[in-house]
């Protein structure tokens, strides 16, 4: 097994390094990079939209900017050295964890993106809690209840909330729940007044605000749950094992909770490092924009269009880097809830 994590490990190295290699190289392509939009600003066009338009046109925005002017601003963005010599440069930082400085925000990346991840947190941390609380025990009662009634319709509605949209189904809570009745905040997790309330006040308040936005997102998410749990625990219903402790009169709970459940739940459990952790870095865009928050998707979005390519590469590396070590976890937790399973 030793041999195993250290050949994963060290396979993690090239997988990065590919990774960082064609986006550096796709964004030495990408018109309307930093310099052409701080001279469209310097022009007094709108950086976001003609600068980049203009710079995608053969870049014609420099036209009528000072060439020491350019070389100053590739100088403070760093593009006046050669891309090999930038792109090495990168790579040492990131073998430092330092993830470089924002171009738009003028700060760290690191900071950047930790003051982001409350709103991505609060998403996700339930979108995951409600998901597995919900879907586990629903799947494995349709299960137990295979053909029944409420197996068939339990299954219409959540095949029903898998095909909605989650931000069409954010619109129409904002449209009734928001508008309408004035039940729930339109915007924001909490309250302006926030800081002044008590302790309880805030739970109160930050639920009240949180309520939409995770419907909204966790209800496409129970139908892909609540099915792998039900055709796992019919697929281990039906084994021979299963035949042979009822034919020996082994009590119907006992052999559900003991054996069936145990050997149904491997697919789900070694599924909850990769979900619990993408519940801290999972940013929803158009959930985010639609409910006003500020989050790791509304962040992304932004980065590749204002070209803020610190923030872009550092936000890259950062979460391929978890998304592999989560990946080696989910394997290891094979071998923590199946003894059978060997690496060698």
């Amino acid at each position: 097994m030793l041999n195993y994590l250290i050949k994963r490990l060290l396979l993690m190295v090239p997988t990065l390094f590919g990774v960082l290699l064609l986006t550096f190289v796709v964004i030495q392509f990408v018109p309307g990079g930093p310099v052409e939009q701080m001279v469209a600003q310097l022009q007094g066009r709108d950086s976001g939209g003609e600068g980049a338009a203009v710079a995608g046109a053969g870049y014609r925005g420099r036209q009528g900017v000072d060439a020491e002017r350019i070389a100053e601003i590739e100088r403070l963005y760093g593009f006046d050295k050669p891309a090999p010599e930038r792109f090495l440069r990168m790579l040492g930082q990131f073998a430092r964890f330092d993830l470089g400085q924002s171009f738009y925000h003028q700060q760290d990346v690191w900071s950047l993106v930790r003051s982001k991840l409350p709103v991505s947190i609060s998403l996700g941390l339930w979108t995951f809690l409600l998901t597995y609380s919900v879907s586990v025990p629903l799947g494995i009662a349709k299960a137990v209840r295979a053909g029944s009634r409420f197996d068939t319709v339990t299954s219409i509605l959540v095949l029903a909330g898998y095909a909605i949209p989650g931000f069409v189904l954010g619109v129409l809570l904002l449209v009734v729940f928001g508008g309408q009745l004035q039940w729930f905040p339109l915007r924001g997790l909490t309250s302006a007044n926030w800081e002044t309330l008590g302790w309880g006040a805030r739970v109160v308040d930050y639920l009240w605000h949180v309520t939409l936005p995770v419907t909204a997102s966790v209800l496409g998410a129970f139908a892909v749950t609540t099915l792998l749990t039900r055709n796992a625990m019919l697929e281990e219903i039906g084994k021979q094992y299963v035949l042979t402790a009822r034919a020996k009169g082994l009590g119907e709970r006992q052999l559900l909770t003991r054996h069936v459940l145990r050997n149904a739940l491997i697919p789900i459990v070694t599924g909850f490092p990769a979900a619990f952790v993408g519940a801290f870095f999972t940013g929803s865009l158009l959930i985010e924009t639609l409910f006003s928050l500020d989050g790791l998707g509304l962040l992304s979005y932004e980065s590749v269009l204002r070209r803020d390519y610190p923030v872009v590469l550092g936000t890259l590396y950062l979460f391929t880097l978890i998304g592999l070590l989560t990946k080696l976890v989910s394997d290891l937790c094979y071998l923590w809830v199946d003894p059978r399973v060997k690496f060698d």
